[in-house]
């Protein structure tokens, strides 16, 4: 029985190494880099900034608005009718709900349409990582930042920089 399990993990030991063995022609790539040097980046960020202006915009109004709403409340509140009080509270607390609401909503639709774009870029970087292995022969691709050394002439970050761009 300890002969057979032996000779198993002697197998499953060859098996493996010649796997490694079969794919020599590593390459690594610091994606982040490339994401960070990409022209597209500043035109997306400019976009998407352009894009929700204006409902910030308006949110910035609203909740000035309501800043001084509370505000008026805060410091009037004592001498005023209760029912103008009471007429106060409810308009605070129904534009303070909506805020929060539409500010959700916002925040949301921001974080969605970031993803969406990043991923747009990341996809275009991946395309060129694919184009350069294949163009040099490489049969595995890491990311420079999951490996704890590998040689200069292995980095391929420089050319799927200038395939992207």
């Amino acid at each position: 029985m300890k002969k057979w399990l032996y000779a198993a993990g002697l197998g499953l030991v060859m098996a493996s190494s010649a796997s490694v063995q079969a794919a020599d022609k590593i390459a690594v790539v610091n994606v982040q880099s490339i994401f960070q040097q990409m022209p597209a980046r500043d035109a997306v960020a400019k976009q998407l900034e352009t894009e929700f202006k204006g409902r910030a915009t308006q949110l910035q109004t609203q909740e000035r608005d309501l800043q001084t709403k509370m505000q008026k409340l805060q410091r009037d509140g004592s001498t005023m009718k209760a029912s103008d009080r009471s007429k106060l509270e409810k308009d605070v607390m129904a534009q303070r709900e909506d805020f929060s609401t539409k500010a959700q909503a916002f925040e949301q639709d921001n974080r969605r349409r970031q993803a969406e774009e990043r991923n747009k870029i990341l996809s275009r970087i991946q395309d060129a990582v694919k184009a350069v292995a294949s163009k040099q022969g490489y049969d595995v691709v890491i990311d420079a930042n999951a490996v704890a050394y590998a040689g200069s002439d292995k980095d391929i970050t420089a050319d799927v920089l200038k395939q992207v761009k």
